[in-house]
């Protein structure tokens, strides 16, 4: 099969689970929603993550490199160990600093978390990812090329996928477009805005003045962005007073 429609393949899957996997932890885990409310996640406005597309391509990828390798037994496991650790938490790191330098915009914030760095990454996240990474190698990798045949014989799904692409890469294009405004006004004010907060706090607004509000189109659009983070950063800016006496 085409390597591009393998990776392809391999990206679309990984978006939507790591979109459902975001979903139900920011609905009941995470610290940024103590109302439990369902927040669509990332910065897109469809139902993917890509940051997890790119996880499933790089597991991928490590997989078939270590089977081409001559060890076995325990050094096969380590090694998987190893490169499952360090390379999903490496992608973490990477596509958070990148977001933060470029737009000054966290998606995640670990700041609380013991042995973070930079609020980007922790060990018990590291663990998390690992665990993930581990549950691909040995339960679905054996079973991937099964997957990739079926694709192969399913010419129709190779089409969903292109139109797939067709609307990530819209959506990309939007999505960007807001963030630009953000980083405008994130550089304008010298501060940091924490994604997930912002969201939940133009929530919080927009019911007040009751707005409708959509659950994949929960920011408001270009032109209503600047006042939601002024809101934003008052409401920061009073909780870091509370805080602090």
């Amino acid at each position: 099969m085409n390597i591009f429609l393998i990776y392809a393949f391999l990206f679309f899957i990984g978006s939507l689970f790591g979109w459902g996997l975001e979903l139900v932890f920011r609905h009941w885990f995470s610290r940024a929603n103590p109302e439990h409310r369902w927040i669509n996640p990332g910065f897109c406005v469809g139902p993917y993550v890509p940051l997890y597309g790119f996880g499933l391509c790089i597991l991928y990828f490590m997989a078939s490199m270590i089977e081409r390798l001559d060890i076995t037994g325990i050094a096969q496991h380590a090694l998987a160990l190893v490169l499952i650790a360090a390379e999903l938490t490496l992608l973490e790191y990477i596509a958070g600093i990148f977001l933060l330098r470029l737009a000054n915009v966290r998606l995640w914030d670990y700041s609380m978390m013991w042995g973070n760095v930079n609020g980007l990454i922790c060990p018990m996240f590291t663990l998390f990812w690992t665990l993930l990474g581990v549950m691909y190698y040995y339960l679905i990798h054996p079973h991937i090329l099964e997957a990739l045949a079926w694709l192969a014989s399913n010419l129709a799904f190779s089409f969903f996928i292109g139109v797939f692409f067709g609307v990530f890469s819209i959506d990309v294009a939007y999505s960007i477009n807001l963030v630009t405004r953000i980083k405008e006004f994130a550089d304008e004010k010298e501060i940091v805005v924490k994604y997930e907060e912002f969201k939940r706090i133009t929530y919080e607004k927009r019911k007040e003045q009751k707005d409708k509000i959509r659950f994949f189109m929960s920011l408001p659009r270009r032109e209503r962005m600047n006042e939601m983070l002024e809101h934003y950063r008052q409401r920061m800016e009073e909780l870091e007073k509370t805080l602090n006496r």
